[in-house]
Order: structure tokens, then C-alpha cells, then sequence
């Protein structure tokens, strides 16, 4: 297969550095050119040591480069409106972040830009690719429970916020500055919308779409965020399976302007953990547990240095194999559409104190 030539936007987001190993080391890639948002996020770029162009201005790039044929989105979630005009206009192929937009108007944009320019758009969910969750699919297709009756998840983390800015900017990351409630002095943006993947998950698994959601937003464990830092959602899907979901912010961290060993306080940077319950038996896992632990840098605390598989490796061969094809991936837009609305629905509920039904 011809190398997909490929650029990055912004590299604001928290998951850029993985993308720059990747592109680099990934044979499917040519990788072009890259835009940084800022001449500080350029700096950072160049000390790094790849030999790639970096521009200020992401048309600039795409009018030096025409040759460019994929970008990934790696920006705040604000962006990627006007970032998907662009690119969908010069029939540009898109891997974004894992929030497109949490505005229905612009995803419905989004929609009809990709089909109407022939593009192809992949949502980032990594965690699709993790072999533990690649097990539990398998063994899940195979019958090992039976029927499912509760699917129960955390996806706790520690806080982007102090690399990553914007993960604490309201405008920036829920795209507009929407209380939690009427008498809330935080707002919507937070814990919930780094962590789409579990609500993604589950319709995976039980092949159904949500019912109905109740979301509750805990008091901050980091009382300055502007947004939340934990939050607990249970419902029903449509055939029936119960679900309790964990997407909290809830894990310690350094404040480092860059993420690094020792950036945890609490020894394990982020948990996964599903459990699965069907008419037949049950099934556990814990997606991120082989690591290795050590007492290190830069505080002499004990510290984490993971040591499972790269889920860039999957989820960025299913992007080459789409682009080249022309075949839709797993995690389209129209796929994904459902997961961010029920995100929604979490807000609404957290606001209303009430279950919110999805048609």
C-alpha cells in the first residue's frame, strides 16, 4: 500500500505525542507537515528532534503542502468545526479526537461535509483497540456470559488540565459556557467529555442503543476547575442491560506542563476496569493492569511505567486501510453520533435532576 501522506493540527491535544511516535514509526504513513497553535506548542515540536515542517497557520501548511491527503485533529474540541470545513473542502481525510463537537448542529455539519467531499472520518477511540478489550469482545461474541444483563465500567484518570489547558476552558472543551446547573458555579466540560469511551463501549458490546441515562456530578477533588472533575451515570439500554459508569477525573497528579514518569500521585495513572454480567456467567477485566512500578523521577515516589500494547498500532492501520479503500471504520460519525448525544443527556440529567430518555 502507497504511504497515506499525513499532517497534524494544533498538537494541543493530550493524546499528540503518541501520534508523533506513531506517524513516525508507522510504514502505512508519510508523515508532512504538522500546525501549531502556538509559537510556545512549536518550540516544544522542534526540541523533540523530528524533521518534520512546523507552521503557525494550519492553511499555510495545507497551501505548502497540497500533496497532504490526512490530517489528525489533534485540538481542542472548540476547533474542530472550522478544522473539518478546511480540511473536508480539500477532500482532506480526518482522524479526530475523540469529542467532534458536542454542538448537533455542527456534528450534523460534519456529516454532510465527509459525504458530500468523500472523506473518510475516524473517531479516536483507542480504547477499542486495547487487546483486553479486544478479549472481552471476542469472548463476549462467543457466548462466554450469555445474555447481558449489567455492564459496569470506570474510566477514571488523573487531569489533563495543567498540560493541556483547554481541558479546563468550558468554550473550549464543551464549546460553549454551560452551568451544571441553575445554581452551579462549575460547568459543563470536564471529566465526562475526556472520556466518551465507555459509553461507547457498552453499545458495542450489547449491540443497543441507551434508554435512558441519570447522571449525578460529585464536589470537585480540585475545587479551582472551572469544570467537573467526577461524575456517576447509570441507566438502561434499549434490550434491557442496566449500566454504572465511572468517568471521573479521580486519580492525583504532579501539575507538569509536561506529562512524564512521575506525573501520578496515586501509583496508577488511569483505571479501566469493565465488569460483565450475563445469564451465564460473569466477566472481568482491568484494561491498563500489567505495568511496572518503581520508586523514580522526579519526587522519588513510587511511580508507574506501563507496559501495555500500543492501541495506536490498531486504531491508526484501520485509518490507513479506510483512506486507501475507501471503507467506513468502525468508529464513524454517524456511529459515534449516539454516544455524544447520550453525553449530552448526562449533562441534562445532572441539570434537571432526573432521568433523561433518548428517542
Amino acid at each position: 500500500m502507497k504511504p497515506i501522506k499525513i499532517a497534524m493540527l494544533s498538537l494541543t491535544h493530550g493524546h499528540s505525542r503518541k501520534y508523533f511516535q506513531t506517524l513516525n514509526d508507522n510504514r502505512h504513513f508519510e508523515w508532512v507537515a504538522v500546525s501549531a497553535e502556538s509559537d510556545k506548542i512549536k518550540q516544544d515540536f522542534l526540541s523533540r528532534g523530528y524533521d518534520i515542517p512546523c507552521y503557525l497557520d494550519e492553511k499555510e501548511m495545507l497551501d505548502n503542502h497540497p500533496d497532504i491527503e490526512a490530517v489528525v485533529m489533534a485540538s481542542a474540541n472548540s476547533e474542530h468545526i472550522s478544522q473539518f470545513r478546511l480540511c473536508a473542502g480539500r477532500g482532506i481525510h480526518i482522524l479526530s479526537m475523540k469529542v467532534p463537537t458536542f454542538n448537533m448542529v455542527e456534528y450534523e455539519e460534519m456529516m454532510r461535509l465527509a459525504a458530500e467531499n468523500n472523506i473518510v472520518c475516524q473517531i479516536e477511540l483507542e480504547l477499542h483497540y486495547n487487546p483486553v478489550v479486544a478479549r472481552l469482545k471476542k469472548l463476549i461474541s462467543e457466548g462466554a456470559v450469555g445474555d447481558i444483563s449489567t455492564f459496569n465500567a470506570t474510566n477514571i484518570t488523573l487531569t489533563p488540565v495543567w498540560a493541556f489547558p483547554w481541558q479546563g476552558v468550558p468554550e473550549k472543551s464543551f464549546g460553549e459556557r454551560v452551568s451544571l446547573s441553575s445554581d452551579a458555579t462549575r460547568y459543563r466540560g470536564g471529566c465526562l467529555c475526556d472520556h466518551p469511551h465507555v459509553f461507547d463501549m457498552i453499545r458495542w458490546f450489547t449491540k443497543s442503543d441507551f434508554d435512558y441515562v441519570y447522571a449525578e456530578a460529585g464536589p470537585n477533588i480540585r475545587p479551582e476547575l472551572q469544570v467537573e472533575d467526577t461524575m456517576l451515570v447509570t441507566g438502561k439500554m434499549k434490550n434491557g442491560t442496566s449500566f454504572l459508569f465511572d468517568p471521573s477525573w479521580s486519580r492525583l497528579e504532579e501539575r507538569l506542563e509536561v506529562p512524564g514518569p512521575g506525573w501520578e500521585v496515586h501509583p496508577k495513572r488511569m483505571e479501566v476496569n469493565v465488569s460483565i454480567c450475563g445469564d451465564n456467567g460473569v466477566v472481568l477485566a482491568d484494561c491498563f493492569g500489567p505495568n511496572v512500578y518503581h520508586n523514580g523521577a522526579p519526587n522519588d515516589r513510587y511511580t508507574v511505567q506501563y507496559t501495555y500494547f500500543d492501541e495506536w498500532i490498531g486504531l491508526m492501520e484501520e485509518f490507513a486501510d479506510c483512506v486507501r479503500t475507501g471503507r467506513q471504520p468502525a468508529i464513524n460519525l454517524k456511529w459515534h453520533q449516539k454516544t455524544i448525544e447520550v453525553m449530552n443527556a448526562c449533562y441534562e440529567s445532572i441539570a434537571t435532576q432526573s432521568p433523561v430518555y433518548l428517542p
